[in-house]
């Protein structure tokens, strides 16, 4: 059996397109290096020098829907500045992601599996290398269709080097449309641009993470001489700073520190008559 993971693997070390790799591994029946070979003989790994160069500089953009029921963030790299500012290369962006926004696809495998003509984007884009020259990778992509009641919105940064995307949600559908909301939005991606939230919530911050900062901040108070009983103590306020610095509800507003972005929402809430809920968001940067 083909599994998907051995397929990107081939991927990985040839940069050949997805059903290249599926057809060559069936053909070998899952032979990696027979499948290298192969790919070798028939020219698909033309642009594989190139894809051992770094990809770090690009472009971010974004899509929402009328509707602002649905949207997508992506990042397309290549290796210059001087081609990420290239009108033809944001232009070639800019088609895959009127073609993904008028998908369906929902994570970055069914992205790059998505055909454009006729062939799929992940062969697109390699397509594309020989025109501009330089090593590209579809690197990042991430779809978010609302739930009822919820909004969609997005926000690029420095000409493409910061993307946000956000939902929100809401009770009512007057709130929406109102100037007071979308200023919210707009304040809210913002800040997300801004302070690059590592998470919405305590709850999104992953264990190991919180145990590795526990254990940098036991190390130095050690360090200090602190005693056992006490550097437990102090421990609970510097992982609560942790905490505060690195979850979206619990930062301070970009434009007033001294209020945290949960008592912003609930202010606005109040202010709307209505009960406004950040569901999720993602920060993509440029190269990260």
């Amino acid at each position: 059996m083909i599994t998907a993971s051995i397929v990107k693997e081939l991927r990985d070390k040839t940069n050949a397109g997805m059903m290249d790799c599926k057809k060559v591994l069936t053909e070998t029946n899952g032979d990696i290096e027979a499948s290298i070979k192969l790919l070798r003989e028939r020219g698909i790994m033309k642009s594989s020098k190139m894809a051992d160069r770094a990809a770090t500089e690009g472009v971010i953009t974004a899509r929402v829907n009328a509707g602002a029921t649905s949207g997508l963030l992506l990042e397309l790299n290549c290796e210059t500045d001087f081609v990420s500012k290239n009108e033809n290369f944001q232009a070639f962006v800019g088609s895959l992601a009127d073609a993904l926004a008028a998908s369906s696809a929902a994570d970055l495998d069914a992205a790059l599996a998505l055909q454009v003509g006729e062939q799929s984007i992940e062969d697109t884009v390699k397509a594309k290398v020989g025109e501009v020259g330089e090593n590209l990778q579809f690197r990042k992509y991430v779809r978010f269709d609302a739930a009822p009641g919820g909004v969609v919105a997005s926000y690029i940064h420095l000409g493409g080097k910061v993307g946000v995307l956000i939902e929100v949600g809401t009770t009512k559908p007057e709130t929406r449309g109102t100037d007071s909301f979308k200023e919210l939005i707009k304040d809210l991606t913002l800040h997300i641009a801004a302070c690059a939230p590592k998470g919405l919530s305590r709850d999104d911050i992953p264990q190991s993470v919180v145990d590795n900062e526990l254990d940098i901040f036991r190390a130095r108070l050690e360090a200090e001489g602190k005693p056992a009983n006490i550097i437990e103590n102090i421990l609970k306020g510097q992982i609560g700073k942790f905490f505060a610095e690195s979850c979206f509800l619990e930062q301070g507003f970009v434009k007033d520190s001294e209020i945290k972005i949960s008592a912003l929402l609930e202010a606005k809430g109040k202010e709307l008559g209505d009960t406004l809920t950040v569901t999720r968001f993602v920060r993509f940067g440029l190269g990260e």
